[in-house]
């Protein structure tokens, strides 16, 4: 029986072999990695130079533009992640109801999450042009000039912020699914106390579909702070007054436009810092709002 238990292991590890070693290769090297450059000024053209705390020191007492940066970043987070959250509820409430030809507005909601994003970065590129746009058209037949967009400081920030809704549809999937994960004899029960559609929302409804909206909550987070492509492809220099130079954006610019892969790496283990702090607190609250049925 003992020989039989050690095949069986060694057979399961050989089979998981291919995976461990892409992770060791790929993940957990190039991440340990990174620690050690981030106290080192490196080019990639000659060998990493141990410099300390150097980086970390210009970083948070030289660098104007990693606050700028940040401040944009955290801003951005502060705005889209509830609107993200509230607005993908919202539609899986809508979408939950037994209204015929219900799955088709389900599918018609999910279908901009699987565009890939290079290609819905370029429609709105078209979208929002600010002479031969579509938005900027239809304002003008209502006799309004429309906004510049991405070229006007004070709209391009906010603009992102709206783009950021527009693949809620897979969020709101899983959303959905909680919804329906709800036992049907919590809602019967409430209508034999007589409570009215409000109450079995705010005391069935959202309650149980809290562990979904922490889920979502946490990714949502941690996708605000990395996000890159949209901005990089529509405002590849940060926009009007840096009002659209995403943390990211910076960080990619550093490591791979001046090639300084040592101030790239402090830079990034600040940001993995501060999205694990987030997460924690996150985590460390949800006894106190999320529901779990058991």
């Amino acid at each position: 029986m003992r020989g039989n238990r050690v095949r069986e292991n060694l057979t399961g590890w050989l089979f998981i072999s291919p995976w461990l070693l892409g992770f060791l290769i790929f993940t957990a090297g190039p991440f340990l990695r990174s620690i050690y450059l981030s106290f080192t000024r490196y080019n990639i053209s000659a060998p990493p130079r141990w410099v300390g705390l150097a980086n970390y020191q210009k970083l948070f007492t030289e660098d104007e533009l990693f606050w700028k940066c940040s401040f944009v970043t955290i801003k951005f987070a502060v705005v889209s992640v509830p609107l993200t959250v509230a607005l993908g509820v919202g539609l899986a409430l809508l979408l939950n109801q037994s209204v015929k030809g219900m799955t088709v507005f389900r599918t018609v909601f999910f279908l901009p999450s699987i565009v890939p994003t290079v290609a819905t970065t370029v429609m709105f590129l078209w979208i929002l042009n600010p002479t031969t746009g579509l938005i900027n058209r239809l304002l003008q037949s209502f006799g309004v000039a429309g906004p510049s967009w991405l070229n006007d400081a004070t709209w391009a920030f906010w603009t992102f912020v709206m783009m950021s809704l527009w693949g809620v549809g897979g969020s709101m999937v899983i959303y959905l699914a909680g919804l329906k994960d709800i036992p049907t004899y919590l809602y019967e029960a409430a209508v034999i106390d007589g409570a009215g559609p409000y109450q079995r929302l705010k005391n069935i409804t959202l309650p149980m579909v809290t562990p979904v909206v922490f889920f979502n909550l946490v990714m949502s987070i941690i996708g605000a702070f990395q996000y890159f492509t949209q901005p990089y492809m529509m405002t590849p220099k940060g926009g009007p007054d840096d009002s659209t130079h995403f943390y990211s954006m910076y960080l990619f610019d550093r490591a791979w436009k001046y090639l300084d892969m040592g101030y790239a790496s402090a830079m990034a283990w600040v940001l993995f810092v501060v999205v694990v702090g987030l997460t924690a607190i996150v985590l460390k609250t949800q006894s106190k709002w999320v529901h779990y049925g058991g």
